[in-house]
């Protein structure tokens, strides 16, 4: 199928590699020349895992490349799949405008009987709305639209993808369903088919309540910290009840970051605002959520009634493991604040090549997770890189044996049995 994939940051990179990887003829789009070019020479505009070798071989093999001239991208295409990452600013609301703009633009170009499928995230209606414009703009082709709500993973992206548990599809009519079968079959035959609101109403549902999971997670662990409970144990103890399950999202740890959870929360509150609509439950969510971005913060000041001169070194700073995206890195936030408490910090992350300006003469950048550690006081960790667990096995080789350890998901913990520095997790008093 020849197909025009539009917006390529993330998503559209990771769909455009993956379809020429079955065999799809892909052209993908977007007015950032600098992001062209360099996806032409089969460099992805961030960080994921095998992503780049990907994008080479379809290039290679005359199956994908890349232009910012949307004429040409779109003349041809029997399917455009919209891929931008929507924009979302510092509040979580989402520039939405932005990628209904950009599709307009390549739905006046496409040629009669057209396909577009839309799994940016974008609030429920949306594609009505591009329906409506498509109708009255250009009345004289037939412009279909559908949804298939995004299910990428930073750091995962291809593998969930190319093996996703399931496909979730909305259509209006029974040709093109038949279309997105034959196009999605060769990726998995489990495909939830829908109508477009409900499956653009899916995508909400899901990061709602996974944001609201993290979040309940989170408060019974603040609890469990008070009154002596471990909550990894109460966690087994959910996990193992039959109207729950193993898989709920319900680890106690760090909050919710990013954009994605909390882009759905606020479209789910602004769509029942405007209805009149009360939603006390998802309302309290964010709330919630924000409290707890500060538990590092809380634990530090309980410990040290002086942060000024103390210590600290940082494990991590990229978002996620397996991405090196700062935007929205909780990481960057806690660097930010130990510098208005007057801490001395150096930090390591083995994906992060320049630090952020601001950090400039401030912060110290370690070429190693283990160096320099002899005079810190305080180890946080800050993102979860799967060597930082071999490194914390030769932690007392190189810091003091009284030094505290901040870790939020426990993700060093059985690195650490049987040290004897303080260990600080969500849900647990302390643990050695």
């Amino acid at each position: 199928m020849r197909v025009c994939v539009q917006g390529l940051w993330h998503l559209g990179s990771v769909t455009a590699a993956c379809l020429a990887s079955l065999g799809h003829e892909v052209v993908g789009l977007d007015s950032d020349q600098t992001v062209i070019s360099s996806l032409n020479e089969g460099e992805a505009p961030l960080f994921e895992p095998d992503l780049n070798p990907l994008l080479a071989e379809g290039i290679q093999r005359g199956r994908l490349r890349f232009t910012s001239d949307m004429a040409n991208a779109c003349k041809d295409a029997e399917l455009l799949w919209v891929t931008f990452d929507t924009p979302v600013d510092d509040d979580d609301v989402a520039d939405i405008n932005f990628v209904l703009n950009e599709v307009k633009s390549a739905v006046m170009l496409l040629s009669d009987g057209a396909l577009v499928l839309v799994s940016s995230q974008l609030p429920v209606g949306s594609i009505a709305t591009l329906e409506n414009f498509s109708k009255e703009i250009v009345p004289n082709k037939r412009i279909s639209f559908a949804s298939c709500p995004e299910n990428l993973r930073l750091g995962k992206a291809l593998n969930v993808f190319l093996h996703p548990d399931r496909i979730i599809v909305g259509t209006r009519t029974t040709d093109d369903r038949v279309a997105l079968e034959k196009l999605l079959s060769p990726i998995t035959e489990k495909i939830e088919w829908m109508s477009i609101e409900s499956a653009e109403m899916t995508k909400h549902a899901i990061n709602a309540f996974l944001a609201t999971s993290v979040t309940f997670a989170n408060e019974i662990a603040a609890i469990c910290e008070l009154v002596g409970a471990d909550a990894k144990e109460v966690e087994r103890g959910l996990k193992s009840e039959s109207r729950i399950g193993p898989k709920a999202y319900l680890s106690p740890g760090g909050p919710f970051a990013g954009g994605t959870l909390a882009r759905d929360i606020e479209f789910l509150g602004k769509i029942s605002q405007e209805r009149q609509l009360s939603t006390p439950l998802l309302s309290s969510v964010r709330p919630s959520n924000d409290a707890h971005k500060k538990w590092v913060q809380r634990k530090l000041l309980e410990c040290f009634r002086d942060l000024s001169d103390i210590r600290v070194a940082i494990w991590g700073l990229t978002y996620k493991a397996g991405t090196d995206t700062l935007r929205r890195s909780l990481s960057v936030e806690l660097v930010d604040w130990l510098l208005e408490h007057g801490a001395q910090i150096q930090v390591y992350d083995p994906a992060v090549k320049e630090l952020p300006i601001n950090w400039a003469n401030r912060v110290m950048k370690c070429m190693s997770a283990n160096e320099n550690l002899d005079d810190i006081q305080v180890l946080v960790v800050g993102t979860e890189w799967p060597e930082f667990k071999d490194e914390a096995r030769r932690l007392t080789k190189f810091a003091k044996s009284n030094l505290l350890i901040i870790d939020a998901n426990r993700h060093l913990l059985e690195s650490l049995r049987g040290t004897t520095m303080s260990y600080l997790s969500v849900g647990s008093r302390q643990a050695n």
